[in-house]
């Protein structure tokens, strides 16, 4: 007789075990309903995963585990596996606190199974210890216990699957949490090792973040592991939204099940809960789902699926029901002020054109046309009188020196004069508005402007979100594409909006008709990817030997050719490449930390996923002597 199993793709809130728990028993319920045998919940669902360090507060931990008791204790007539913390209070971390374990149990009527371990549940061997995860901080790894156990003891020893009767069948589960199924670069093969032990099947409890096109990668490495070992494979991931702080990140689920030959049979959709049911013959290794696959989504609308997602779940965290966004008649102000709308309604969202002198009358057009198409509220506020008033202020009010006895003026340069028009549309009335509207009000800057630091402190990089700032120029083009055509099923963005050329509008050199924004995007977006998104770090040493090699192109997937009409000379393209990187290491980073939370999609979002020191500019010797030699050739 077949065993029904089942994964509960749930919503889990970090932080918030309560609400967690009634969640886990709600699906329990409903699996137990369903005729389900075997539920898979997903990894630390009962506290959440990036918590910061709550994890170090004694009363948050032992409040979790009472939680799993009540979780044991309802599963009568069930098995469950669920992720949860678990401690050893005789025993403390190398931090010097309660030694603690990223844990799954293993419940069945009401009492606890072990595999290998000299505890009653299984601890994540593999912590990942890179992008925003740091979990070597609060959590022990069982890899970590051999020192302490009888002399001989091997991993082998303790990677052991757990034994449990299900419809009268005595069936071993292999179950291991999340990382500890990504083998590439583990010295440990935890799926292997339960294998070898006499797995009939994996079971993966993962609290897994999405990222752009990470499924793809996902998806071959389970078809290899189900394959390679022989039996099925059961991936449990939650849905929601958690956040380190400066990084929200978005929880897509895609729980799915692969059978022994490594095909993928069922799976649950994106960024929805779910109850993911199948029937597993544990002779054959056969599953069969209660349903086919799901649709493959486009890049684009998983994007916007992401984004529109996890902007909607970190405001409702936050309880924020209204959003206050500055339109300039440009792309990226016109897909924040579209996704703002599509998330939160029309009602409660208030679009504000904030001209200066330089502010061409196509732009204000355009904007004002953009909140007629949303159906929005809309405002204009004038920022010209308040910038020259500043400008008074600041150039004839004398300054003293205490120490010499006499008063100057300070001079109040252009490209000081181009940061006080910034900061009065973020500091005055962005923030004004945003609080007499109520909710917050948002920064529309995307990754290039936050990767050179081309914003301004407290003005345009201000903001409770940072919608689009884990998107490249390209990418908000073609997710304001999508807007207009899939959602919105109109023209809400003007189709001009598209074609003008990119400026802020901020002296009279910089406009829609003249100089425009400094960074030519079809180039820079690509340059400036490979300095943040390369797995391996890349830098103008990697960089000038490409152009030089002639490849340059190919690497960072810029259109062919581009390189040779933007830069005449190898001189031409060194001082472009050494004005970003210097930007790119310098001020850029204090602007960046000082920035709002960064909605993450890509491999690497700046925040605590991007790691950054401020330091000055560094060039290689290697570099040094290329740039040395080209430059020297030229001459």
């Amino acid at each position: 007789m077949d065993i029904k199993i089942a994964c509960a793709q749930i919503q889990v809130k970090p932080g918030q075990p309560a609400a967690n728990t009634r969640k886990a028993l709600e699906a329990i319920q409903e699996a137990r309903n369903a005729g389900v045998d075997l539920l898979l919940l997903p990894e630390l669902m009962v506290p959440g995963y990036l918590l910061g360090d709550l994890w170090e507060q004694r009363a948050f931990i032992a409040d979790c585990e009472e939680y799993g008791k009540e979780i044991i204790a309802a599963t009568r007539g069930i098995c469950v596996v669920f992720g949860n913390i678990a401690t050893d209070p005789a025993k403390v971390n190398e931090d010097g606190r309660v030694r603690k374990y990223n844990a799954a149990f293993v419940a069945q009527d009401g009492q606890l199974k072990k595999g290998g371990l000299p505890y009653p549940f299984i601890s994540k061997t593999s912590l990942p210890e890179y992008r925003e995860f740091d979990d070597a901080r609060y959590f022990f790894s069982a890899a970590k216990l051999l020192p302490e156990l009888p002399a001989g003891t091997t991993m082998e020893d303790l990677i052991q699957p757990v034994t449990v009767t299900l419809k009268g069948r005595t069936v071993k589960l292999g179950v291991l949490l999340c990382e500890d199924g990504w083998t590439d670069n583990y010295h440990y093969n935890v799926p292997q090792l339960l294998r070898q032990n006499g797995a009939q099947i994996l079971c993966n409890l993962s609290c897994s973040p999405y990222t752009y096109q990470k499924n793809r990668k996902r998806h071959q490495l389970f078809v290899r592991q189900a394959s390679q070992n022989g039996i099925p494979l059961v991936y449990c991931n939650n849905v929601g939204v958690q956040n380190n702080g400066k990084d929200v990140f978005t929880y897509d689920g895609c729980s799915c099940m692969y059978d022994a030959t490594g095909k993928s049979i069922t799976d649950s959709p994106a960024f929805a809960e779910d109850l993911l049911v199948a029937d597993w013959d544990p002779d054959t290794g056969a599953i069969r789902g209660k349903r086919g696959l799901q649709p493959v989504p486009s890049d684009t609308a998983a994007l916007y699926t992401a984004l529109c997602y996890g902007a909607a779940t970190f405001l409702q965290q936050l309880g924020i029901q209204k959003m206050t966004i500055g339109v300039s008649g440009g792309i990226d102000s016109a897909v924040t002020a579209a996704f703002y709308v599509d998330i939160l309604g029309p009602e409660n969202v208030l679009l504000v054109n904030m001209p200066s002198q330089y502010n061409s009358a196509l732009t204000k057009g355009l904007a004002q046309q953009m909140a007629q198409a949303l159906g929005t509220h809309y405002t204009i506020i004038p920022i010209q009188e308040a910038v020259d008033h500043t400008i008074r202020q600041f150039g004839e009010t004398p300054v003293h020196n205490y120490g010499t006895g006499g008063d100057q003026c300070l001079t109040v340069s252009p490209f000081a004069t181009e940061n006080i028009q910034a900061r009065d549309r973020g500091a005055r009335v962005l923030a004004g508005l945003a609080s007499l509207f109520g909710g917050g009000f948002s920064c529309n800057s995307n990754k290039a402007e936050m990767t050179v630091g081309y914003a301004t402190f407290y003005g345009d990089i201000a903001g409770v979100l940072a919608l689009i700032g884990d998107l490249w120029k390209h990418q908000v083009y073609q997710l304001g594409r999508y807007l207009n055509e899939e959602v919105f099923h109109k023209e809400v963005i003007p189709d001009p909006i598209f074609k003008i050329k990119p400026s802020a509008e901020l002296s009279a050199a910089q406009t829609v008709g003249k100089g425009g924004d400094p960074l030519v995007y079809p180039y820079h977006d690509y340059l400036l990817q490979a300095f943040v998104e390369s797995w391996n770090k890349t830098s103008p040493e990697e960089l000038l030997q490409w152009y030089l090699d002639g490849t340059l192109e190919e690497h960072l997937g810029c259109e062919h050719g581009l390189v040779a009409r933007l830069f005449p000379t190898a001189g031409d393209f060194i001082a472009d490449l050494e004005r970003w990187w210097k930007l790119f290491c310098g001020l850029s980073v204090a602007k960046r930390i000082q920035a709002p939370p960064i909605l993450a999609v890509s491999r690497r979002a700046y925040g605590y996923d991007q790691r950054e020191s401020q330091l000055p500019a560094y060039f290689s010797r290697k570099y040094l002597a290329l740039k040395a030699a080209v430059l020297g050739a030229e001459a």
